[in-house]
C-alpha cells in the first residue's frame, strides 16, 4: 500500500509558476513510476507527465512539454511537478499517482490512468488571466 499526498497548489496569475509535491508513504517509493494527471470541471482526467522509477525517464503531454518539469527524490519519497508559464487552461485539480514498475513500460503506457495503482486526493491549481 502506498499513500500519496499532493501539496503546492494555489492561485497564480497567468505566466506564473507553481511547484507541486507528492509525498509518498508506505511501500518503497523507489519501486514505483510516478505520474501527474489533472482534471478540470466537466472534463476527463488527463495525463500531464510521468517519470520512471529508474533511469529517470520522463514523459510529457504535448500541451505541457517545455514549461513543466517532472522530477523525483527517492531518498525523500517525494515527487515534484514544476510548472512554469502557467495558462488559464492549466486550471484543474492535479493528482499524483504511483504505478509498480520493474522495467520501463512503453511511452503510451504511462498516459493511461487505469495503469496506476495508487492515487492522491489532488491539489487545486487555479490560473487567473
Amino acid at each position: 500500500q502506498v499513500q500519496l499526498v499532493e501539496s503546492g497548489g494555489g492561485l497564480v496569475h497567468a505566466g506564473g509558476s507553481l511547484k507541486l509535491s507528492c509525498a509518498a508513504s508506505g511501500r518503497t517509493f523507489s519501486g514505483y513510476a510516478m505520474g501527474w494527471f489533472r482534471q478540470a470541471p466537466g472534463k476527463e482526467r488527463e495525463f500531464v507527465a510521468a517519470i520512471s522509477r529508474t533511469m529517470g525517464r520522463t514523459y510529457y503531454a504535448d500541451s505541457v512539454k517545455g514549461p513543466f518539469t517532472i522530477s523525483r527524490d527517492n531518498a525523500k519519497n517525494t515527487g515534484y511537478l514544476q510548472m512554469n508559464s502557467l495558462k488559464p487552461e492549466d486550471t484543474a485539480v492535479y493528482y499524483c499517482a504511483a504505478a509498480w514498475e520493474i522495467t520501463p513500460y512503453t511511452t503510451s503506457w504511462y498516459r493511461v490512468p487505469k495503469n496506476y495503482d495508487y492515487w492522491g486526493r489532488g491539489t487545486q491549481v487555479t490560473v487567473s488571466s
